[in-house]
């Protein structure tokens, strides 16, 4: 049985971003949540204790989240989470983490800018893999014969937020 868990917290860490051999994109972060409770004898909001996940994404998720998430920055993340005890010959723990399903900032605290971006389809993949030697080729042919001259990049199919 999966759970599914919806978290608010802050990005604790820079966003590590990596492509496998078999070319699954893959960025993890480490999720600060803490915890707020009201104190009736104080009359005010206090501090509890901080929850820490490490948060995986895969595919597309991973390449935007890796262009739009940074450390400091208040999110969402919905997911499957999944505990796991590990030892080593110091000590033992337990891991918990998160297979994020949607990653996205927390808009009670800024505004952000959606900017679309489009995965490529699977026949540009294999076009543009380079083990076959036309990697060079496939990316130009897509590019058409005006690549990289006049105007500058606009950004368009990349992934980008802004927090104000």
């Amino acid at each position: 049985m999966t759970d599914t868990i919806a978290l608010t917290g802050i990005v604790a860490t820079t966003p590590r971003h990596l492509v496998t051999s078999s070319g699954l994109a893959i960025t993890s972060f480490r999720l600060a949540c803490r915890q707020r409770r009201f104190d009736r004898v104080k009359n005010a909001w206090v501090d509890a204790d901080t929850n820490w996940y490490t948060v995986s994404t895969f595919r597309q998720l991973a390449h935007n989240v890796e262009r739009s998430v940074h450390k400091g920055e208040p999110v969402l993340v919905t997911g499957r989470l999944r505990i796991r005890d590990w030892e080593n010959e110091d000590r033992a723990g337990t891991s918990v983490e998160v297979e994020a399903d949607a990653v996205g900032h927390n808009l009670t605290w800024g505004t952000t800018a959606l900017v679309r971006s489009i995965a490529p389809s699977a026949a540009e993949q294999r076009e543009a893999d380079p083990a076959d030697g036309t990697a060079g080729e496939a990316v130009a042919a897509q590019a058409g014969p005006d690549a990289g001259q006049g105007e500058p990049d606009t950004g368009q199919g990349e992934s980008e937020t802004r927090s104000a």
